[in-house]
C-alpha cells in the first residue's frame, strides 16, 4: 500500500473492528508500506462490516489513483517537451559537425527552450491538475468518512 494512504487505512480499519498489529517497509518498493491487522472473530454484523470494508477499500484505491494523477500528467508533458528539446539539440550538434552554422543556431534555440520549459510546464500543469482534482479528493474523503461512520455504528450495536 502506498504510504500516502496508509494513515487513512489505519484510521479507517479501526472502524471495521481491526487493530493494527504492525508495519513493515518492503525493500523492493520504497514508497509502499505493509500493514498487518487483526480483529476479533466473534464480531456481530461481520457480513455487513465486510461489505462496508470492501467499499472502503475501493474508495481508498480511488483516492490513491487521484493522488497519483496530480503529478503524472504534468510529468508526461514535461518529459515530452524535454525529449523534443533534446532532439533539436541533437540536430544542432549534427549541423555544427556538418559545418552548417546557421542551421545549428536555428535548431539550438528551440533545443535550449525545450530544456528550460519543462520545469515551468510541470509547475503549471501540476497546479492546474491539483485544482481540478482537489474537489474530487474532498468528495472521496467524505465518502470514506460516511462509510467509517456506518461501520462504527455497526460495531457499537
Amino acid at each position: 500500500m502506498k504510504q500516502s494512504v496508509a494513515s487513512m487505512c489505519v484510521d479507517g480499519y479501526e472502524n471495521f473492528g481491526w487493530t493494527l498489529e504492525g508495519t513493515s517497509y518492503p525493500i523492493e518498493r520504497i514508497d509502499h508500506v505493509a500493514l498487518r491487522f487483526k480483529r476479533d472473530r466473534k464480531l456481530r454484523n461481520k457480513a455487513e462490516l465486510t461489505r462496508l470494508q470492501r467499499q472502503f477499500d475501493g474508495e481508498l484505491k480511488e483516492v490513491a489513483r487521484l493522488e497519483a494523477t496530480k503529478t503524472s500528467k504534468a510529468m508526461i508533458a514535461a518529459m515530452v517537451i524535454g525529449v523534443v528539446g533534446t532532439a533539436f539539440m541533437a540536430g544542432a550538434v549534427f549541423a555544427i559537425v556538418g559545418g552548417i552554422l546557421p542551421l545549428s543556431i536555428v535548431l539550438a534555440i528551440p533545443g535550449f527552450a525545450g530544456w528550460a520549459l519543462p520545469y515551468l510546464v510541470y509547475r503549471r500543469f501540476g497546479k492546474a491538475t491539483t485544482e481540478q482534482i482537489t474537489p474530487l479528493l474532498e468528495q472521496k474523503h467524505d465518502e470514506l468518512y460516511n462509510i467509517c461512520e456506518k461501520a462504527n455504528a455497526l460495531l457499537a450495536v
